[in-house]
């Protein structure tokens, strides 16, 4: 019987609350990293170099370190329904209007108008999910939420590349097209979300009593079992050594998500394997077809399994290894498969890493915590770029710029296993932490 409601409940909140997030986060990431398809044709029109592409790029996480734990923390207090909403709404306005900028400064005051409009989403959904499905499903969960994420790269980048074509096109260049195109979803899934999204499972009117009876003794019991009777408190998000590591592990790891999906493009045509736009959008998607294989097959395994550490470590060092394989193959298809294949492992970490941090943390520890950590790592988003195109202008390679990818991926993987290790943890206490999920021929 518990199997049962169980199975019926999380069969409920994969139907009615999996979906539209999912479609959100594809949004937000086609309207963030859809500049790295419109430099192709942008960067001459605007009259950049690399080195200003990368600033234009870094400025979008300026505003979006300032703002996201304030973003979170608003969140709490005023409902996940209403905060991301207005998040969806004014970022999808923001992006439409980058169509009409005239010169690099207004790029650059655009972009940082863009990173304020969208900061706290990413961690707010995490924060929502984690008020919504159990640890033993947790992991899943957020995979499917990242899946949005980059099935925007991979759908997105050959739709952005075949949107430059439309040049010309009521006397409007294709970059142009791409941004006031592609900024409308996000305004109306914004007013969707007014409906779509219930603040917690006591305002749901999708799900049946005894579902919500269970799911809401479920997480209940959880939290008491993971916390006892402290209150969780904002300033342990900002004092806490977890926090610390966990804030290292995703900073790490941003080298390789940030770094890659926004040159991604440039460095595929750095690589001579394709001649058109679209083609180049093509190949600059195709990774992210692995990493949603990926990031599924990570989580699932994590859950079944119920261990976290290498789920998060491996797949970082592998992916540092194949980036290393990138710089010494002289060979453009071989190195273009290996860079895919790191796309893909550097992405598998991210579902079992916020269920991990999910696990450990609650209420508006939680909150501040997830966007702390995630403002952190986006400070791989306002350094690297630049650091990256400084570099290519430098030596007109990016190499070197990748060997500073693959370094720091291979740091995280290693600090993952060091750190959360069976030999960080009594077997009891394991146990106690990550319960036996729920098998059933649907998983």
């Amino acid at each position: 019987m518990a199997n049962d409601i169980r199975q019926s409940t999380i069969g409920t909140l994969n139907l009615k609350i999996i979906p539209f997030i999912v479609i959100c986060y594809f949004v937000a990431n086609l309207d963030k990293t859809n500049i790295s398809i419109a430099a192709l044709q942008m960067n001459a029109d605007l009259g950049l170099t690399t080195s200003m592409y990368g600033f234009g790029v870094g400025v979008f996480y300026i505003s979006y370190i300032l703002f996201e734990v304030p973003s979170n923390v608003i969140m709490t207090h005023v409902g996940a329904r209403v905060w991301i909403a207005r998040i969806l709404i004014t970022w999808g306005i923001v992006s439409s209007l980058m169509a009409f900028v005239q010169s690099p400064t207004q790029l650059y005051i655009m972009r940082f108008m863009l990173g304020w409009a969208e900061a706290g989403f990413a961690p707010g959904i995490i924060y929502y999910l984690s008020c919504w499905f159990p640890k033993s499903n947790r992991a899943r969960a957020m995979s499917f939420f990242y899946m949005g994420s980059v099935t925007a790269s991979m759908i997105g980048m050959p739709l952005s590349g075949a949107i430059l074509g439309m040049s010309g096109i009521g006397g409007l260049m294709g970059w142009r097209w791409l941004f006031l195109i592609e900024g409308f979803p996000a305004v109306v899934l914004g007013i969707m979300a007014l409906r779509c999204l219930p603040d917690r499972p006591a305002n749901a009117k999708w799900l049946p009593d005894d579902q919500k009876k269970w799911l809401q003794q479920q997480l209940a019991q959880e939290q008491a079992a993971e916390h006892g009777h402290q209150r969780p408190r904002l300033r342990t998000a900002f004092t806490s050594p977890l926090v610390g590591v966990l804030s290292l592990i995703w900073f790490l790891q941003a080298f390789g998500t940030i770094g890659l999906t926004l040159f991604m493009p440039m460095i595929i045509s750095s690589m001579h394997v394709a001649n058109s736009n679209f083609a180049i959008g093509a190949l600059s998607g195709a990774p992210f077809a692995i990493a949603c294989i990926a990031m599924y097959w990570n989580g699932r395994h994590s859950d079944r399994h119920q261990e976290r550490a290498w789920h998060m470590g491996a797949p970082l060092l592998l992916a540092g290894l194949c980036m290393g394989a990138v710089l010494v193959s002289s060979n453009a298809i071989v190195a273009y498969l290996c860079l895919s294949l790191a796309v893909g492992l550097v992405f598998a970490l991210t579902p079992v890493f916020w269920a991990t941090t999910t696990e450990r943390l609650s209420g508006i520890t939680s909150a501040a915590a997830i966007a702390l950590i995630n403002t952190l790592a986006n400070g791989v988003g306002l350094g690297l770029p630049p650091l990256l195109g400084q570099i290519k202008d430098a030596t007109q390679s990016y190499d070197y710029g990748l060997m500073v990818v693959a370094g720091a991926l291979l740091l995280g993987g290693v600090i993952c296993v060091a750190m959360f290790g069976p030999h960080r943890r009594h077997p009891e206490t394991r146990a106690r932490k990550y319960p036996q999920p729920l098998k059933s021929p649907a998983n």
